[in-house]
């Protein structure tokens, strides 16, 4: 098996006839799915996801895949395929189509709408082509076939990309739930055939790879639903993610058979259900779904209610209510259901909130004490039977963590795929399929771009750093007047704490250390503010570590007059 090298230097030019495929996100990590090809000096992108901030990442709203690799070549792109409309796949496109309004959008009928409608926030129309499974089309030179697949929203698709070069197969997000809710199959005869006419390099979902077995059915849960309905005396809330068309149908259909309404809240699950239910992708019977306004009307024993805040997310709907910030009340007695799974890194949020939501009298229901969530991505089991099914000559594992792309290598290679045939790759590490063989060629930059608020790509690892340092530790500044002529003090020093845990008053101690070391260097000469601001820094830095074995940001002052 191949894998990326830390030494590894910029690509040398395509190969004539060469295909070239560049992640730009999505490996190595749950999120900011992004892949380049390219094929005679044009590119092809498929998805172009966001991922979502942990908590070392204060004030951060959303990271970007780095589009630094194309930003001169995007002229050069054909279109960008989405294989679902899932955040992590899409999120990331009315950022790219802000530097290119133009390049066109394909993708199925439900997740165009979905794209649209965030588009539309950021005023862009885009050019978009709606394709179906089984669909064949021509862009540029890539010859685009798509195969339906399931997953956990509607309409998902995996794209097979034919070039001179070879075939190379993307499966997007998928799992082969034999019993889905839509009766929308993976489509395994479509994945036989290309594998008869012979699949050069497969991109394979690694999500699940570590898991044994195969995923439960989606309609398993239905069950388990109408289980905690029965028991519910009181409201029920539900948190699930914006876009899970599948889950929230459940929810309805168990809603409606036990005499409750339904309303949505969060402006991104009002948005996403009722695209969906215009679509007929969800079936609502007339009635159920009510306004959140009008719920104050009803008995709590009839009241449903399916926000966002699965993943613990700060500002979501049921992160506000735990922490009472949210016109909606938690009381004793309410039911809340998390039905979703927990994505990794977001442990520790997701448990705050359900700690949060506990102390007020709800009864919080999770993947932990009830199976209220199946995976929407394909297990072990269902990976080798995959494998078997289109015996690939090249496989790259993509959309996963470094466990992930490993465990989905080593399922790969069991089934046959020789080892030096597995390219296990990471984000922008760039892998050639030339004369049938892939094989890993360089590196391009594929960093984490930070949105925060406004500013895109404006804040840095340095800026970070220093809100962790803020938050961790706080702050102390220090304002000295001198006077430029004889280099005395004239004012000061004035020392200020926030968030350091140190009263202002304990800083007397260390007053005469500053007030020394600044006489002593305007002895030597030194008048620099720049130079005495330093000196303050590390005086007052040393004493704060010595006393407190504290590290806090120091901002010194020092004003000539």
């Amino acid at each position: 098996m191949s894998h990326p090298h830390p030494e590894l230097g910029p690509p040398p030019p395509l190969p004539e006839g060469g295909l070239r495929v560049t992640p730009l996100g999505g490996l190595g990590e749950i999120g900011r799915n992004m892949t380049v090809f390219e094929y005679g000096g044009r590119l092809l992108i498929v998805d172009c996801g966001v991922l979502f901030p942990e908590e070392e990442q204060p004030g951060i709203d959303l990271i970007l895949p780095d589009f630094s690799s194309i930003r001169d070549r995007l002229d050069d792109i054909e279109g960008i395929v989405l294989t679902h409309g899932h955040e992590d796949h899409i999120g990331g496109v009315p950022f790219l189509l802000r530097e290119k309004p133009d390049i066109p959008l394909i993708g199925s009928k439900l997740t165009l709408a979905l794209i649209e409608a965030k588009l539309q926030e950021h005023r862009i129309r885009p050019y978009t082509l709606q394709v179906a499974e089984g669909q064949r089309e021509r862009i540029g030179p890539f010859d685009c076939e798509f195969v339906a697949v399931n997953h956990s929203i509607p309409d998902a698709l995996a794209v097979a990309i034919r070039t001179p070069a070879g075939m190379a197969v993307h499966t997007g997000d998928f799992k082969m739930d034999q019993l889905p809710l839509d009766n929308r199959l993976t489509d395994l005869h479509a994945f036989a055939r290309l594998s008869e006419e012979g699949i050069d390099l497969l991109l394979a979902d690694s999500t699940n790879a570590e898991v044994p077995g195969f995923v439960p059915p989606e309609r398993d849960i239905s069950g388990v639903l109408r289980q905690v309905f029965a028991g519910a005396g009181k409201r029920i809330i539900v948190a699930s993610f914006a876009s899970h068309v599948h889950r929230i149908q459940q929810i309805l259909d168990a809603a409606h058979e036990y005499g409750r309404r339904v309303a949505f809240v969060g402006r991104s699950m009002v948005r996403n259900m009722g695209i969906a239910r215009d679509l007929g992708y969800l079936k609502v019977p007339p009635g159920l779904v009510v306004d959140v306004k009008t719920l104050d009307d009803l008995p709590d024993s009839e009241v449903v209610l399916v926000c966002t805040g699965s993943q613990g997310e700060p500002m979501a709907a049921l992160s506000r209510m735990a922490n009472r910030d949210h016109q909606i009340r938690i009381v004793d007695g309410d039911t809340v259901i998390l039905a979703s799974s927990l994505i990794p890194g977001n442990e520790n949020a997701v448990y705050r909130v359900i700690n949060g939501l506990t102390r007020w009298g709800a009864n919080v229901v999770h993947k932990g004490n009830a199976k209220v969530h199946v995976s929407g991505h394909a297990s072990a089991g269902e990976l080798l039977y995959f494998y078997n099914i289109c015996r690939p000559k090249n496989l790259m594992p993509v959309h996963g963590e470094w466990r992930h792309l490993r465990a989905n290598a080593e399922l790969g290679a069991l089934t046959g795929v020789p080892h030096d045939r597995i390219v296990i790759a990471e984000d922008g590490v760039v892998v050639d399929l030339v004369e049938g063989k892939a094989k890993i060629s360089g590196k391009v930059q594929a960093g984490y771009v930070y949105v925060d608020g406004l500013s895109v790509g404006d804040v840095g690892e340095p800026a970070l750093k220093d809100r962790r340092i803020l938050g961790d530790e706080g702050i102390i500044s220090v304002f000295v007047v001198m006077d430029s002529s004889t280099g005395k003090i004239t004012g000061g020093p004035h020392i200020q704490a926030r968030g350091s845990g140190i009263e202002d008053s304990a800083f007397s101690d260390v007053i005469p250390r500053i007030t020394e070391s600044l006489e002593r260097s305007a002895q030597d000469g030194v008048v620099e503010p720049h130079q005495l601001q330093q000196l303050v820094r590390r005086t007052l830095g040393k004493w704060v570590s010595d006393t407190y074995r504290r590290r806090p940001m120091i901002l010194p002052v020092v004003v000539e007059v």
